[in-house]
């Protein structure tokens, strides 16, 4: 399928996939999105429930993508000095021309990071790497679907490709999978709020709660594991 690079609407960069009039990030503006979704509502909310975590907050990104989650939350351990293990499952990773043309580090204001963005990129698949103090990475090449871990993750970034393209994404099936994969008071965090995805996380035993959305959407859908 074609891709191409487009500038969303807060001035970062994004992936389309012109076949599919879809992105991998929102239109409505990339980094704002991100650092809504996944690191206020995902990130910081787990952190002020848990401030006494003596042990690093595991962290699942299904869609690893650009690494712009992957990249804020790095960032994030950084300023916090908290550990946190990071595993980013990516069926068909991004090429390395598509990685250059991408502007985080730039727009952040942390152009002293750039060596560290091009590494979540570069670093090997299937094993953990050390990419910063309080900030290691592991990249799976696998799809969502395939995932086998157990009661294993404080937090999931589930930024799949919306529902109408990939509906096999926003299943039942695929949130039993991922609620298994949850520790306990483990939390879910998502873009979508349609309700066949928040009837769904439901089925398997969520318990979600719809909040504000990022630019461009009323409303995302934060789902955590009470048992």
């Amino acid at each position: 399928m074609k891709r191409q690079i487009i500038t969303t609407a807060d001035g970062s960069k994004t992936i389309q996939i012109k076949d599919w009039n879809e992105q991998y990030h929102s239109v409505h503006g990339a980094l704002k999105e991100a650092q809504h979704v996944f690191i206020k509502h995902g990130l910081h909310y787990f952190i002020d429930l848990f401030k006494d975590l003596n042990t690093p907050i595991s962290i699942l990104e299904i869609g690893f993508g650009t690494g712009l989650n992957a990249f804020l939350t790095l960032l994030e351990a950084e300023e916090k000095e908290t550990p946190i293990d990071y595993v980013g499952v990516e069926a068909y990773p991004v090429l390395v021309y598509e990685v250059q043309a991408l502007n985080y580090p730039e727009l952040l204001n942390n152009e002293c990071f750039g060596n560290t963005f091009n590494e979540l990129h570069t670093c090997g698949w299937e094993e953990k790497h050390v990419i910063s103090p309080h900030f290691s990475l592991t990249k799976r090449k696998q799809k969502f679907q395939d995932l086998k871990d157990q009661n294993h993750f404080n937090i999931i970034y589930y930024d799949a490709f919306g529902a109408r393209v990939q509906p096999e994404l926003w299943t039942e099936n695929i949130f039993k999978i991922m609620y298994d994969a949850l520790t306990k008071n483990g939390i879910l965090v998502t873009y979508s709020a349609k309700g066949s995805v928040r009837r769904a996380m439901q089925a398997v035993g969520f318990t979600v709660e719809r909040l504000e959305g990022p630019p461009g959407k009323r409303e995302m859908l934060r789902a955590s594991k009470k048992a």
